[in-house]
């Protein structure tokens, strides 16, 4: 057991109902102020083993039990995470460097939300037929089998919960693998499951790193779904070794998203959401990061959105006030330094930022540059940090080109009147787009990314048809007669 924050949780693994010790242990530092936080169970491949036979030997009795025998389990475990609501935002905050406001106000209530909405929703999966003149067809959504559930250290618990949720109502067990460098709100979460007295062996997690610890759980042939959000060469290998025993593979896989300010834009409101890019130090998949411009409002634009970002609290995440925290890891600061420097080398200018800031160790000032060309590093890859870019253009075939320039396709935002931003947001090529808006969100609504930033969508009905197995039952109306001529 540790105690962060004033609040004990296990550095265990959680397999088969059970907090079972680890072989090696590995640290975990705050990226706040370097405090040590924790050692945590590492993973070997005995662990990975136990926890998929476990979940495996689970799986009948908790798919036999159907979506109302399922409702009451996962209603109590939403409940148990509200119960650690306090404990669950300062260790996340500590961990992960995410802003305790948004933990509190946003990611715990739609945590809780991500368990209970699709428990519920999960009750009119079985409700579809498709009436044709021959037959009925009655569709079956039928859980699919062991789930792997793999998630990024920027959002552990919500994106942990937004894929527990429908894969747990459609009947599936799971393991989970929590980010190495921000695990411990998992370890609490389990601990919300196993108050709920979810049975053993439907919700398992085993801690580690991506190798060995995700490799050999991605690679065994007992799963029947692999659900990651994180990077696209871990996406890579984790599709191949899905693809040596054909298992189905949903993956999200952030963004370099367009942010398109029209000629007739409200410039002040898309400065003013313009500097929200920063929130989390940009360590956001969904973040508009490419800042595309019409030259007639550019200036205007700049000077307006300056001001906001000049307004930015940064510090201590775990401080009400704080609008901007810390990087999460060493090695993620030099990562941001080594895009900064290397765009200013190929003649990028700093409009604002582009240094340490004197909050801590890992704390980088919000910074824009501008003076980049559409192939240039900074303007192709995803920083994953608070640096975005702004590029100015003279037509709306001109903006286009530039937001559908890059290998990735997640989301973006276009500001504008508002007929004419719809008619630009329908072109471009990405999996969301908000016009006139930022960040709005609803669980009946896709999410996911075209191009490189991911396979599949979540949300709503796509995340059941992804964790579930759907089946046609033919029920036809009249005496059938076999005939070759038909198929």
């Amino acid at each position: 057991m540790s105690t962060v924050r004033g609040h004990s949780l296990s550095t265990s693994h959680y397999i088969d109902g059970k907090w079972i010790k680890g072989e090696s242990y590995f640290d975990v530092f705050s990226p706040i102020n370097g405090e040590h936080l924790s050692e945590i169970a590492a993973g070997s491949a005995t662990n990975v083993d136990t926890a998929i036979s476990s979940a495996e030997n689970a799986f009948p009795a908790w798919a036999s039990l159907g979506a109302e025998g399922r409702l009451p389990y996962l209603q109590r475990f939403a409940s148990e995470i509200g119960k650690r609501k306090d404990a669950l935002c300062e260790v996340e905050s500590a961990d992960a460097g995410i802003l305790l406001s948004r933990l509190r106000h946003g990611i715990i209530p739609r945590s809780m939300l991500n368990i209970t909405w699709f428990a519920e929703a999960a009750l009119e999966l079985q409700n579809k037929i498709i009436e044709t003149p021959q037959a009925k067809h009655h569709v079956r959504y039928d859980p699919a089998g062991v789930c792997a559930i793999i998630n990024p250290w920027n959002a552990p618990l919500m994106l942990t919960t937004w894929k527990l949720g429908p894969a747990l109502a459609s009947g599936n067990t799971c393991i989970i693998k929590p980010p190495e460098w921000a695990p411990l709100s998992s370890a609490l979460l389990l601990e919300a499951a196993h108050a709920a007295e979810l049975p053993p062996g439907v919700l398992n997690m085993v801690h580690g790193s991506g190798s060995p610890t995700g490799a050999l759980l991605t690679s065994d042939s007992r799963l029947a779904r692999i659900s990651f959000t994180g990077s696209i060469s871990t996406a890579k290998d984790i599709g191949k070794a899905a693809a040596e025993n054909l298992v189905p593979c949903s993956l999200e896989l952030g963004g370099k998203s367009p942010f398109i300010v029209l000629e007739d834009a409200d410039v002040e409101q898309a400065a003013k959401t313009g500097a929200l890019m920063y929130r989390n130090a940009t360590q956001v998949c969904l973040a508009g990061t490419r800042f595309l411009v019409h030259e007639n409002v550019y200036h205007d634009f700049i000077e307006k959105m300056k001001s906001y970002v000049s307004a930015l609290v940064i510090g201590d995440p775990q401080l009400e006030e704080t609008e901007v925290g810390p990087l999460i890891h060493p090695r993620q600061l030099e990562r941001v330094k080594g895009y900064v420097d290397r765009a200013i080398g190929k003649g990028a200018k700093i409009l604002w930022g582009g240094e340490s800031h004197d909050a801590g160790d890992l704390y980088y000032t919000p910074t824009m540059l501008s003076n980049v060309k559409q192939d240039d590093e900074i303007v192709q890859e995803e920083v994953f940090g608070p640096v975005l870019v702004i590029q100015k253009f003279k037509s709306d075939t001109e903006a286009i080109s530039l937001a559908n320039g890059t290998k990735y396709g997640l989301g973006g935002v276009c500001f504008g009147e508002q007929l004419h931003a719809q008619q630009i947001a329908n072109q471009v090529h990405t999996g969301f787009i908000w016009v006139n808006s930022f960040g709005i969100r609803d669980l009946a609504a896709p999410f996911g990314g075209c191009k490189s930033s991911g396979i599949g969508r979540e949300g709503g009905d796509w995340s059941f048809d992804f964790f579930c197995d759907v089946k046609d039952v033919v029920i036809p109306k009249k005496p059938f007669v076999p005939s070759f001529a038909q198929r």
